[in-house]
């Protein structure tokens, strides 16, 4: 059997578009060039939320291509002073270039945009079959198109005067080879364009469709009460609950956070209907983010206060947030001057200062409503209060399934308050010191701490009967409620489970993945269940802090948190790339989850706006090879196995020694 050649001549360097044609999926969505055409939208929304474009308007055509014109400033076309290419080539053929990193530095063309991610409009560019560009500016119009993907690049022309008209007019075909339905969907250009009409008031939004025989068919959109008007039309037809809130805030000069940064909001409770929209810098956040966890915050915190002034709540009743907030409806658009998001689709946003900006800005306007204008915070604590009691009914409908044969619960268990098996949690601890932290950084309420002792048996071979002869295996059997079980036994073996998630937290290091592996094998040999159905999780505490000075009032002191040296290497480049100097970074590595302060390991680890925690599954399909792979790293007689699937797979571990 002839093997494939391995040297130097082995190792392909993608440049320019390359790694975006080549991996289209790390960079856009793949079912339709929506996200692509998107990215057009966003620039030129960009200019309209800076103050520079009164209309936006879009047209789609038979032949599957799209036009995007603003009236905004129009894409500068003179030389870049250190490239020595027209700026408006460096946008749609360079990744990482653009006019929206520069904020700290005054250099930069945007106070808000929709984040810094650094592809943008290349992409549409490495995904189309043509990209024609036409720019307004000074008093000339300029044409220039990019064709196969950007593989071409025709010349910039100056087509005449345009008097004192400004803009810039995109047109893309997009390449059908690249997705899985060519065309681009009306209706999310539709959803799009609203949501842009509702964000930007005062600017036109308009829409053109060809139609069969060649003409027109325009739509146009304005909301007069901008996010009221549009949760209204989106709510029609439902019986409203409690009146709408509508409100917004933004920093000032002299505040903790950017002048200009802030949210503006809408939210109200309605029979049947729920809607939940939310936007950073016009951009639509469908994932959610931390500016959802902050409004969620804000409004509880406002609620429950005026409960507890009012003395409303009933004894024995305890409000959580989603007893508040879980029927909820609201559109969010919120102001961050520099967005982090989750990947480039920029679906979900992940900056942890969000969930206090937005949170901050709400609660105490909120609150001063519903006490001026009592009669609707009653009606709204009212619909909290009822939520409430529904839950710890259906708490004690749980309880008494599992009255029956109780066992003691072990002593170094800290259990959580509620009864909610849904929302509670158990937390696997490596370490008592760790566990002390984690009993501190913990949501009393609904988390639950088990510390362990040491490193877990290799539970792979032990036979079911003698499981309990671990004493770590005993208690954890006992914690969650669950007896140990094999793989085809039934959901019924889960009917006593006392928590929704059971999450596995060890240090961020070689010692602390063993004790993963080993939980994880236990759980997937003699608990398979739970990992069926979705109730085993993995959090992922960081292994570096990285502390950042304050740069002047509007950019305060800040801290960063990476799981590893590779993300770590991420700050330091995007923060040398702000204009800090690297004896201004100090950068701490922990040693382990005992080290963390309380307050450290509950922003990463425990808080569930903050954390990062993820799901473990196993993939039906490919059962009897994950069993195959457990039994040769986790059986005792495969050491001569081990060994050889080492030496031929370990180059590929990523390992910090």
């Amino acid at each position: 059997m002839s093997q494939k050649q391995y040297d130097e001549s082995s190792f392909r360097v993608l440049k320019g578009l390359e790694p975006v044609r080549e991996r289209p999926g790390m960079y856009t969505r793949t079912d339709s060039p929506c996200h692509m055409v998107q990215e057009v939208i966003d620039n030129a929304a960009d200019e309209a939320l800076a103050g520079f474009a009164k209309n936006i308007h879009v047209a789609m055509f038979r032949d599957g291509s799209v036009a995007v014109t603003d009236d905004g400033r129009g894409i500068p076309v003179g030389l870049h002073p250190v490239e020595g290419l027209p700026v408006v080539v460096l946008a749609y053929t360079v990744l990482h270039a653009g006019g929206k990193f520069d904020k700290k530095s005054g250099n930069s063309a945007y106070a808000f945009s929709g984040g810094l991610h650094g592809v943008g409009v290349a992409v549409t560019t490495a995904l189309s079959q043509r990209v024609e560009v036409e720019v307004r500016r000074e008093g000339r119009v300029h044409q220039i198109a990019f064709v196969d993907g950007g593989r071409q690049i025709g010349e910039l022309v100056d087509a005449g005067t345009c008097g004192k008209q400004t803009g810039t007019r995109v047109r893309v075909w997009p390449d059908g080879k690249y997705f899985d339905s060519p065309r681009v969907p009306l209706a999310e250009i539709e959803r799009l364009l609203r949501s842009k009409a509702v964000l930007l008031p005062g600017v036109k939004v308009a829409l053109d469709v060809e139609q069969a025989d060649g003409s027109m068919a325009r739509q146009e959109w304005r909301y007069v009460d901008g996010l009221a008007g549009y949760l209204r039309e989106m709510t029609a037809g439902a019986e409203a609950l409690a009146p709408l809130y509508t409100g917004e805030a933004y920093a000032g000069a002299d505040e903790d956070y950017a002048q200009g940064e802030g949210a503006a909001w809408c939210f109200g409770w309605f029979d049947g209907v729920q809607l939940s929209e939310s936007y950073v810098n016009l951009i639509p956040t469908v994932a959610g983010g931390t500016h959802e966890s902050g409004l969620r915050a804000g409004v509880f915190d406002a609620v429950k206060s005026f409960i507890e002034h009012h003395s409303l709540l009933p004894k024995g009743v305890k409000i959580q947030q989603d007893d508040v907030c879980g029927k909820m409806s609201f559109v969010l658009s919120a102001r961050v001057l520099d967005p982090q998001f989750q990947g480039q689709v920029k679906e979900k946003l992940n900056s942890r200062e969000a969930v206090k900006l937005v949170s901050s800005m709400l609660t105490h306007p909120f609150e001063a409503w519903l006490n001026q204008n009592v009669e609707h915070g009653k009606a709204i604590a009212e619909l909290a209060i009822k939520q409430a009691q529904s839950r710890l009914k259906d708490a004690q409908k749980v309880e008494k399934k599992k009255s029956s044969g109780v066992a003691v619960l072990p002593g170094k268990l800290s259990d959580c308050e509620s009864e909610n098996i849904a929302e509670n949690e158990l937390y696997l601890v490596e370490g008592d010191s760790a566990g002390g932290s984690a009993k501190m950084a913990r949501d009393r309420e609904t988390q639950a701490i088990l510390p362990l002792r040491g490193k877990v048996q290799n539970a792979w071979e032990i036979d079911p009967n003698r499981l309990f002869a671990n004493a770590e295996i005993h208690d954890i059997s006992v914690a969650i409620g669950v007896d140990p079980h094999t793989a085809d036994a039934p959901d019924s073996v889960l009917a006593n489970l006392r928590y929704g998630k059971l999450i596995i937290m060890a240090d961020a290091d070689v010692d602390g993945s063993h004790i993963q592996t080993l939980l994880l094998t236990l759980l997937l040999r003699h608990f398979p269940r739970l990992i069926a159905r979705g109730h085993v999780f993995i959090a992922l505490p960081p292994l570096y802090r990285v502390d950042v000075p304050a740069q002047g009032k509007k950019r305060p002191a800040r801290r960063f948190y990476a799981l590893d040296e590779k993300e770590l290497a991420t700050f330091r480049d995007r923060l040398l790339k702000e204009g800090y100097k690297p004896e201004q970074l100090e950068v701490g590595r922990f040693k382990g989850l005992g080290e963390m302060r309380a307050d450290q390991l509950k922003e990463t680890a425990m808080d569930r706006a903050t954390r990062r925690v993820l799901p473990v599954t196993v993939d039906i399909d490919a059962n009897s090879q994950t069993n195959a792979l457990f039994n040769l790293l986790m059986g005792k007689g495969e050491a001569s196995g081990r060994r050889a699937w080492m030496e031929a797979k370990g180059n590929l571990v990523e390992a910090d020694l």
